[in-house]
């Protein structure tokens, strides 16, 4: 049984203000001394990020299309121990997923599966009474949703707030203020990663923001009293032991990883051993496998491009047989080249027979569904020059070049096991 208090931050529509709420409430939750465990529901890698570094635990993923919804309990459940609240965040607006016609893949859908409450973010900052009309609309959309209290964000003021309060009685659990220096800003694929925003003393400003305005023991107590308890499914298997080292790139190029695929692997009899791209000139010794995630390659284009030590190692990696996996700025890194939006090459591995050019617009977002039930996403602003006929298709939009797999789609493991044992068993072999 998962008895865990547990909220949910949604928003009325992206945009209002949902991770700098959340990561700003988890920070000041943990600064109180309690254990907070986050969650993203979504196929998102870079809010984790903030939810990280604002709690010191390890943020997961959570989604209703990609994952069933006994998956989906099995993370919240295996995350949550020694926690003592959970958070988690939403993905755009509460009732927005996969069908307009209901509410899979929603952080609707996922705080009905988790029993939790949920706490609307409303951008205030142009409404006064009308606001009344808004939070009704979304208290009454769904009668199976619990619809537990709003945080009004970037509100102009003390009178401001007070017509808020008045207008939407006893509903308001926060009243937050517009500052400068909050919020987090953005680029092509969404907000700055953690890592180039977020120190010490930013996080405490962001907990005193929330511990100002917002009524945390009311926030907590509504946790505590409106979480029903979910039975929880059958444990994941126990995990096997070490059967292949894995090399996993990880630094400022190659940072978006779901962490339950990391540890599916790991379960699977996977030794993982991350390297830098960018700055390791070797690659880990004794490894039958290496997984490329997505990330931001073109932003490092240039000094990726000049480590063609490290570029040779993969190269010859992969032609004596060795197994590698890689997804979007991986798959991106594996090609001729990278080409910027100048028009300006900078060469890569060379390994898939094709050039990924970056694009001006969004160039592919949504989910993938492959053969088998092995499910995904995409979300790019680059696109690949015409693959030659000769190179092999696979699942899920892949490409494959002797021991070598690349795609743009960043596939979720836990919608089909089955791959990551298949990965960890020809990783296997390169090293028997």
């Amino acid at each position: 049984m998962i008895t865990i208090p547990r909220i949910v931050i949604a928003g009325t529509h992206s945009g209002v203000g949902k991770t700098t709420v959340a990561t700003a409430l988890m920070a000041a939750l943990a600064r109180r001394g309690l254990a907070v465990q986050p969650f993203k529901v979504g196929p998102d890698f870079i809010d984790p990020g903030f939810h990280e570094a604002a709690c010191g635990r390890v943020s997961r993923n959570l989604d209703g299309w990609m994952l069933s919804r006994d998956t989906n309990l099995q993370v919240f459940a295996r995350a949550c121990k020694g926690a003592d609240v959970a958070v988690v965040e939403g993905v755009m607006g509460v009732f927005d997923g996969s069908s307009a016609a209901s509410d899979e893949g929603s952080t609707a859908e996922m705080a009905k599966w988790l029993g939790a409450p949920v706490v609307l973010v409303v951008d205030a900052s142009a409404m006064a009474r009308s606001a009344a009309a808004v939070v009704r609309g979304f208290e009454s959309f769904d009668s199976e949703l619990d619809m537990a209290g709003v945080f009004f964000n970037r509100i102009g003021g003390k009178g401001h707030a007070e017509i808020l309060r008045v207008a939407c009685a006893g509903r308001a659990l926060g009243f937050l203020p517009a500052r400068e220096g909050i919020a987090v800003g953005s680029r092509h694929l969404g907000l700055r990663l953690a890592s180039e925003v977020l120190d010490a003393g930013r996080l405490a400003e962001m907990a005193a923001w929330v511990e100002a305005d917002v009524d945390l023991e009311g926030l907590l107590k509504v946790a505590r009293e409106r979480s029903r308890g979910i039975d929880a499914p059958a444990a994941a298997p126990a995990r096997r032991g070490t059967r292949s080292r894995i090399a996993v790139a990880r630094d400022a190029a190659f940072c978006f990883y779901y962490q339950d695929n990391l540890e599916l692997l790991e379960a699977c009899g996977a030794e993982l051993v991350e390297f830098s791209p960018i700055c390791d000139q070797r690659l880990p010794a004794d490894i039958g496998g290496i997984y490329l995630g997505g990330g931001y390659p073109e932003l490092h284009a240039a000094r990726l491009a000049e480590n063609r030590e490290i570029i040779d190692a993969i190269r010859a990696f992969a032609a004596g047989g060795g197994a590698v996996y890689a997804e979007c700025g991986g798959f991106m890194y594996l090609t001729e080249a990278i080409v910027d939006l100048e028009g300006r090459e900078h060469a890569m591995a060379g390994i898939f027979p094709t050039r990924a050019r970056m694009q001006p617009r969004l160039a592919a977002l949504g989910y993938v569904e492959a053969d088998g039930g092995l499910r995904g996403h995409e979300f790019r602003y680059s696109d690949i020059d015409p693959m030659p006929a000769w190179v092999e298709r696979c699942e899920a939009r892949g490409y494959r070049v002797g021991g070598a797999v690349g795609r743009y789609v960043h596939l979720h493991f836990l919608s089909r096991p089955d791959f990551a044992e298949e990965f960890v068993a020809r990783c296997a072999e390169v090293t028997a």
